[in-house]
């Protein structure tokens, strides 16, 4: 099976996401996740989650690393064998 990089290209605040009008429900969770900054760099291998990469956001981005893996590619992303996934 392939490896996949997994490249963390921003952190997203709640800010950024709800345009400054974050839900009153979402408000407590704080202003961002501060757990990667961007540029980090993590390997995939035998779709075990990276060491020290957040449990959370593979969970999240997983199916996405599997398919890239099996070499599927996304048609609307220009790039062969590239994605970007949020969690």
């Amino acid at each position: 099976m392939t490896r996949v990089k997994i490249t963390v290209v921003k952190a997203f605040t709640t800010d950024e996401i709800f345009d400054g009008d974050v839900p009153d429900a979402v408000s407590r969770f704080g202003p961002a996740c501060h757990k990667h900054e961007a540029g980090q760099e993590f390997i995939m291998e035998n779709l075990d989650c990276p060491e020290s990469f957040c449990s959370y956001a593979f969970a999240d981005i997983f199916r996405d690393l599997v398919h890239l893996a099996w070499e599927g590619d996304f048609p609307w992303i220009k790039k062969p064998g590239v994605t970007f996934s949020s969690c």
